[in-house]
């Protein structure tokens, strides 16, 4: 009886795929490849043989193959590795960072602080708590307290959005997308500092005071002109909401008149607070902006920045002496009384400051 032929053994389907339907070589494989073919004696056939055309160690395919390749194997067309886009043989290909508008929109957290603060506003205005308590009994009114802490903390995120955006347009990318360019004072990097310690200034202190910018990558920044830029960006804004704030004090309250309506009363204390912030940050100390515009490039100054915090502390607590903070404060409010056309309006900053700090009245 005559033996039957051993059946065929089936074909590889894989080596009828085509060339152009193989990924982006993986570079994990394609440095392994590589290690194998200098094992060999430096032979490239000496290794594990490679699949012709496939173009996975970077050979010269056909011409049909030239396409395919440069579907499958270059880099984005936006990217700057290599003189025509493509990526070198063996390194992943990274598609570069983009810009989006989202990486700049305020986040919801500073637009309800805005809504809060508005809603804090209109009950301060209306001075609802006196219509809460009962007749002949002593109010401590707590609603303007929390529309100071509001206002200072949208203050806050507006100084340091202006150092961030200011950064980032000269040359310090690694803040897009952060807290401080999407004016959310909760997601800071540096909470403690850029927050936390702005609030307790305020409180303790009873003048405005910002923390160390900190998270600013002053060796990305590569002139002088942008670095000073970037350290008084943060005095500007805070000047400019003291200008917002006290704008809006004197709109409604014009020279000749007086007032003591609560909500008034916090906008003029936030017009003193960022302006005190503007001033003292003009100090040459570490910690404070001034020192970023004038400290020159040494071994000393960025051995200063790692300890700008201990400065910040260190000048606050200066400024918080029962010798000095007195001074401090009687010449803000004399510039107050200086540049503002209603005489009142240092009277009114000051009923703001008793109503933030009630504890101590």
């Amino acid at each position: 009886m005559p033996t039957p032929d051993k059946p065929e053994a089936p074909e590889d389907l894989w080596t009828r795929m085509p060339d152009d339907a193989a990924n982006v070589p993986d570079p994990d494989v394609a440095r392994e490849a590589d290690a194998d073919a200098e094992a060999g004696d430096g032979d490239p056939g000496a290794g594990e043989p490679r699949a012709e055309g496939s173009g996975a160690a970077g050979e010269t395919g056909t011409a049909d193959d030239a396409g395919d390749e440069g579907s499958a194997g270059t880099a984005d067309p936006d990217s700057t590795d290599g003189a025509d886009g493509a990526a070198e043989p063996g390194e992943p290909v990274h598609a570069p960072p983009r810009t989006s508008a989202m990486d700049f929109f305020p986040s919801p957290v500073f637009l309800l602080l805005l809504g809060l603060g508005g809603f804090a506003g209109w009950l301060s205005w209306n001075a609802v708590e006196l219509d809460w308590a009962a007749e002949d009994t002593e109010v401590t009114p707590l609603i303007p307290p929390l529309m100071i802490l509001i206002g200072w903390l949208l203050s806050t995120a507006v100084h340091e959005f202006a150092h961030a955006l200011t950064a980032y347009l000269a040359g310090d990318r690694s803040l897009r997308g952060s807290g401080y360019l999407r004016l959310n004072p909760f997601a800071f990097r540096e909470t403690f500092a850029g927050t936390v310690l702005p609030v307790l200034y305020l409180g303790v202190g009873g003048f405005g005071m910002n923390g160390p910018a900190g998270y600013v990558d002053w060796e990305r920044i590569p002139t002088r002109g942008r670095r000073v830029a970037v350290a008084m960006a943060g005095p500007i804004a805070s000047l400019l909401m003291a200008v917002v704030f006290g704008g809006v004090v004197t709109y409604l309250v014009p020279p000749g008149n007086d007032t003591t309506n609560w909500a008034l009363a916090a906008l003029a204390f936030l017009c003193l607070a960022n302006l005190t912030s503007a001033l003292v940050n003009l100090l040459p100390i570490p910690g404070l902006d001034m020192f970023e515009a004038v400290a020159p490039d040494r071994p000393w100054v960025r051995k200063a920045r790692t300890n700008q915090l201990f400065f910040s502390v260190g000048a606050f607590a200066i400024l918080a002496l029962p010798v000095i903070n007195p001074w401090l404060q009687e010449s803000v409010f004399a510039l107050l009384d200086l540049i503002m056309p209603n005489p009142t309006f240092p009277g009114t900053a000051f009923l703001g400051q008793l109503l933030w700090q009630f504890w101590a009245a």
